[in-house]
């Protein structure tokens, strides 16, 4: 079939090696523009448009895609069927009615749940066990349409939004790969959505300040859930510090105040959370490199008692 792939974040990219290794003719490539990132505000590719690059296929860059020029674009392509999978910006209907067998999407839940642009930081975030890969046929709903295929995943106990990407991507590879074949055939399963559906929001920075007030499981899922971006943080003497890494050492009710260390070991500083406690393995100081537990406390001296999350204003 001839395919118009829309894609940007990694997640995309291993199902898109997938396709031109299974022989799809694939038309173009459709990714967002190069953004300045960084210190010196170079331009950096999307992570499709890289992957795209190195297959020697074809790349359509536009700002928006309610532009006359975006849709002449795509239709001169004359696509059978344009696959989306999280490209960040939503379809017109104009767009969604130009293959002949349908748009369909690769999301990475089990719709209804956490439709929206960020499933995979908010399955971690809200201590969900699963989640999954979902195709569906695409209408101008936020991930709304109906399901085709869907498949389950276990969430890890150490999983953090990069890892679990990782396999989502591959586990969605194989079934967009089922989905097509089924399209081929002409007979695809077309099942409504069921359920209260729920929504994943974009992420921010500032929802990464932790609040030692929250239980020892809760700051675990939101360190996991934000790296490795845009990860979780706290202070430690008026200084930003970003947490890497951590594990839950117990759930009992209360251990101390919240953000108290109650304990400095060789390889983990323990610290109080409203419920239960924590154990810090990998930070990064403000202006200082990321480091694990055990090499950061060659460096910076941290006593039983302390208290840490307090801002100091600049």
């Amino acid at each position: 079939m001839r395919i118009v792939f829309l894609g940007s974040s990694q997640f995309a990219v291993f199902p898109l090696r997938k396709l031109c290794e299974s022989g799809e003719e694939i038309a173009a490539v459709v990714t967002a523009p190069d953004k300045p990132r960084g210190r010196g505000r170079k331009l950096s590719k999307t992570p499709v448009k890289e992957a795209a690059e190195s297959l020697s296929l074809r790349v359509y860059q536009p700002y928006s895609l309610r532009t006359e020029e975006a849709v002449n674009f795509i239709s001169s392509l004359l696509p059978e069927i344009i696959i989306v999978a999280a490209f960040g910006k939503i379809l017109p209907g104009n767009i969604l009615t130009l293959p002949s067998r349908g748009a369909i999407n690769l999301h990475p839940s089990l719709l209804p749940e956490l439709r929206g642009p960020a499933p995979i930081p908010w399955a971690i975030i809200l201590g969900k066990d699963k989640t999954g890969v979902t195709t569906i046929f695409m209408d101008e709903g936020i991930d709304t349409g109906d399901i085709i295929l869907q498949e389950e995943a276990d969430i890890l106990p150490r999983d953090t939004a990069f890892t679990l990407e990782q396999r989502l991507s591959e586990q969605g590879a194989g079934l967009l790969l089922k989905t097509l074949e089924l399209i081929k055939r002409g007979n695809p399963p077309r099942s409504p959505q069921v359920g209260i559906p729920t929504y994943a929001s974009f992420l921010s920075k500032k929802m990464g300040k932790i609040d030692w007030r929250k239980s020892a499981r809760e700051i675990h899922n939101l360190v996991r859930g934000l790296n490795p971006w845009p990860t979780a943080y706290t202070f430690l003497e008026g200084k930003r510090l970003i947490l890497w890494s951590l594990g839950v050492v117990c759930e009992e009710d209360r251990v101390g105040e919240p953000g108290e260390v109650i304990e400095v070991e060789r390889e983990s500083i323990l610290v109080a959370a409203g419920k239960g406690m924590v154990s810090l393995q990998e930070v990064q100081l403000e202006g200082k490199k990321r480091l694990p537990v055990r090499d950061f406390l060659r460096g910076y001296r941290m006593e039983k008692g302390m208290k840490i999350g307090m801002e100091v204003k600049r």
